[in-house]
């Protein structure tokens, strides 16, 4: 394929490349000629010669001889290979062999007529299944309808492919094309229209067609107002959808499958590509602030949620948030499901495996100080603390004390009870617990 200039406002950094240009033939046909046996002959002859020297992946299964145009002494041929693309060569005495795939060499001209090194062997007739091999490898689900070659640069050649459906796709293979390099797909929707690189057989509207199905398997009854492609990464493609109701979510959509992976209400998908835009987010976050604060009180943690933030869940259906209160200076991590409604404190949280952001590390000393008190050590006032193991049944939590004599070590149950502490020990008997004190005061003192 023909070098071309490129531009993406994809994170695809390539250096400028050379115009295409037209691809000269020895002479006009629109359709192609039955395959001579002569023709057959020297292809088969000359043409793995002609492979190898234009650095093709191609073990020949077929070939022809096309012609030869004598005023530049260039012969031309055309193979098949058994790697599944076919290839119209171009060979100059003295001068490395090109060659152009068959989709380049059989797309028809601005006249719709193809030219003279348009495929003719059996194998290279429908040129586009060539692509086939490319497609599997990337791991997109496509049902090819339809395909065009792009262009190619020093390192990367570029084709569109069209799926049944509406869904479109931009292949990235090497250059010289060959399957047995890394092959990538990404979404038409990721490319400008106009751009060097960008889909011309489906348009916007029918790729977001997907959209709807996605919406319409996510159970959350919305009736689509407006839609969006937002981003993709290497496993999802992600969308925004406005609903009649007012409520918007974000899909995430896994890119192997293209089945629905997870439906991410506007109040919570900030994180996705700087949260929802055809929605008013705000008042979204405003709600989800307030059913928050309803869960929160109802697992018995007093807290007017100002602040929420996310934390990934393997469960689909639970909710790990961390809260934010602006009635106490102490925020928490919730769980919430339809089977599971706590709130852990900030201390609580990190012995469970969640890590608090919001809340400064002295909010939680009164509740430490407390715990303490409980199990008959009330001269210490926490100073200072941190989590230094758990066991398959509890979390050990390291305290210092204000006074500068020695802290302990308080022992608690994991899971939903871990505010009620089990026992206190001294930073002595605690030494073989994960390393034993390393606070400053107790680390002197012990």
């Amino acid at each position: 394929m023909r070098p071309f200039a490129i531009g993406l406002t994809a994170a695809l950094a390539l250096a400028a490349l050379i115009p295409a240009a037209v691809i000269s033939a020895p002479k006009e046909k629109e359709k192609p000629a039955a395959v001579d046996a002569k023709a057959r002959e020297a292809g088969m002859k000359d043409a793995p010669a002609m492979v190898t020297a234009a650095g093709l992946t191609c073990t020949v299964s077929d070939a022809r001889f096309i012609g030869e145009d004598k005023k530049t002494a260039t012969k031309y041929y055309e193979v098949a290979c058994q790697q599944g693309m076919g290839f119209a060569i171009s060979a100059k005495k003295d001068v490395a062999p090109l060659a152009y795939t068959c989709l380049e060499s059989s797309a028809p001209g601005p006249d719709g007529k193809t030219g003279g090194l348009a495929c003719a062997l059996p194998a290279n007739l429908d040129a586009k299944a060539g692509l086939l091999p490319y497609i599997k490898k990337a791991g997109v689900p496509c049902d090819l309808e339809n395909a065009r070659a792009i262009g190619s640069g020093a390192k990367n050649s570029y084709f569109e492919v069209a799926c049944k459906g509406g869904t479109g796709y931009i292949l990235t293979t090497a250059t010289p094309v060959t399957v047995d390099q890394d092959v990538t797909a990404n979404s038409c929707l990721l490319y400008d229209d106009g751009g060097n690189v960008s889909c011309k057989l489906t348009d916007k509207a029918t790729q977001l067609a997907i959209v709807d199905t996605l919406a319409a398997g996510a159970g959350k009854n919305c009736a689509v107002k407006d839609k969006r492609y937002v981003l993709s990464t290497k496993t999802d493609n992600y969308f925004e959808v406005a609903c009649q109701d007012g409520k918007g979510y974000m899909l995430q959509q896994t890119a192997t499958s293209g089945a629905l992976a997870k439906t991410i209400d506007c109040a919570q998908a900030s994180f996705v590509g700087g949260g929802c835009t055809l929605t008013d987010s705000v008042a979204a976050q405003t709600e989800q602030a307030g059913l928050y604060t309803k869960l929160a009180t109802k697992a018995g943690f007093d807290c007017k949620v100002e602040k929420y933030g996310m934390l990934p869940s393997q469960d689909n259906r639970k909710e790990i948030v961390e809260l934010k209160c602006s009635n106490r200076p102490d925020g928490g991590i919730g769980v919430f499901s339809a089977t599971e409604n706590h709130v852990y404190d900030c201390v609580a949280s990190e012995i469970n495996g969640y890590r608090c952001s919001f809340t400064k590390a002295d909010a939680v000393y009164p509740r430490l100080t407390a715990n303490l008190k409980s199990l008959g050590k009330g001269s210490c006032t926490v100073s200072g603390s941190r989590v230094i193991g758990q066991t398959a049944t509890d979390g050990y939590v390291e305290v210092a004390c204000s006074d500068g004599l020695p802290g302990w070590v308080i022992a608690y149950p994991l899971g939903a009870g871990s505010t009620n502490p089990k026992e206190v020990m001294s930073c002595l008997q605690a030494k073989g617990v994960g390393g034993g004190c390393k606070l400053p005061t107790n680390t002197t003192k012990s």
